[in-house]
């Protein structure tokens, strides 16, 4: 992107803010994401320190990327995409079996409240992270919601979409790579209908993990958060 505005609007200065600004945003908004992620799951499975975890990781990505070039990216992506997608296939349908089918799943996930009495000094103080909210099933929600209002999924969220899908360096770069412009036009094509899927993919199995498991998904305690997740509040720091 950095060199192709500078050939679209000609001069360096350009070139060099976008550069600057896209290894900023790249490093506080995804790299140190996908670290923190990768390395809780390392310290979990291998009981290896974090820091230990996060320097195990970069070493690893610095060294296939290097050695394999852009070729080597493309080719991973392609083969956990095909691996995530059957998998994820998988885990949904379990997971519909399991709760015994999806109109089964929108009517027990509506009460999935925890039930465990451990939990009930937790929840007392945190009932936004135990009761199921009433409009659950809606997009489209009010303005004054303070989830997700229709004005900033409509106005904010598709600011961000397009900033991401069409000027990030890491999407962008996909697309330069294609071989030639109907290659590029169908790969994005397919990328937009592989992005459907994440609503069912993804949405269902963890509307199921909170119907089967309440007491453990609906609200963990803050102790057992810090143990997995180094803060009490929850795991959405990852």
């Amino acid at each position: 992107m950095p060199e192709y505005l500078r050939k679209r609007f000609g001069g360096q200065r350009i070139r060099i803010y976008l550069s600057v600004l896209a290894l900023l945003l790249s490093i506080f908004t995804k790299i140190s994401a996908d670290l923190f992620a990768g390395a809780i799951f390392i310290k979990q499975a291998l009981g290896w320190n974090l820091y230990l975890s996060v320097c195990a990781l970069l070493i690893v990505a610095c060294l296939f990327t290097v050695a394999g070039g852009l070729s080597a990216v493309i080719w991973t992506d392609f083969v956990q995409t095909v691996l995530i997608v059957i998998g994820a296939f998988a885990l949904m349908i379990m997971s519909l079996v399991e709760v015994g089918g999806y109109d089964q799943l929108m009517k027990a996930f509506a009460t999935a409240e925890p039930t465990n009495a451990s939990y009930a000094r937790y929840t007392a103080t945190n009932e936004s992270c135990s009761r199921v909210p009433d409009n659950y099933n809606h997009l489209l929600r009010s303005p004054l919601d303070s989830e997700l209002p229709w004005t900033g999924m409509v106005f904010g969220s598709v600011v961000c979409a397009i900033w991401y899908w069409c000027s990030d360096q890491v999407i962008v770069q996909r697309a330069l790579s294609a071989k030639n412009m109907v290659h590029a036009k169908a790969g994005c094509v397919m990328a937009g209908y592989l992005k459907l899927l994440p609503m069912y993919l993804l949405v269902i199995p963890g509307m199921a993990a909170r119907v089967l498991f309440p007491d453990l998904v609906a609200c963990s305690s803050p102790e057992r958060c810090r143990e997995v997740c180094d803060n009490e509040n929850g795991c959405t720091n990852i």
